[in-house]
């Protein structure tokens, strides 16, 4: 397996990716043209983050999205992980857990970053379970949102 930061090239996989993912997850039908200009806003701008891409004998299996938030508090950055995605006939092989290691080590090694963070849905049991093996707990935050409706 090789786990690299995605360039130009890997558009059209994560794009596809996370059409599927909104469809999957939440029902969602995304439009293309939007999820296609998010992602290479993040490609062509890694200051705000990064997708990460898991091949598998040489094709895509995997990728999730990075975002970097600052935290005051820790005088450094945390990494939200977002969007995470594994192809149907790639799942529950441990790739999703050898990105997060991935990304682990990262932080680990780099004296501006202080963890790792993600939300989940509260019905996404396997999910949860995942992170849990991983050594993630659940903190003592809720999240809110409000959304501008397009």
């Amino acid at each position: 397996m090789n786990i690299y930061i995605a360039d130009s090239k890997d558009r059209d996989f994560i794009v596809q990716s996370q059409l599927q993912m909104a469809q999957e997850s939440e029902n969602l039908k995304l439009d293309e043209n939007t999820v296609k200009n998010g992602v290479e806003h993040i490609i062509k701008n890694s200051n705000i983050g990064f997708y990460l891409i898991a091949e598998v004998q040489e094709q895509p299996a995997a990728c999730l999205l990075v975002l970097k938030e600052w935290s005051d508090w820790r005088c450094g950055n945390v990494l939200w992980i977002h969007s995470v995605f594994v192809i149907t006939e790639k799942r529950r092989l441990g790739i999703y857990s050898k990105m997060y290691k991935h990304l682990q080590s990262r932080v680990e090694s780099d004296e501006s970053l202080r963890g790792l963070r993600l939300y989940v849905d509260k019905s996404n049991e396997p999910a949860i379970k995942t992170y849990e093996n991983l050594g993630m707990s659940r903190d003592h935050y809720h999240m809110y949102e409000w959304m501008k409706t397009f």
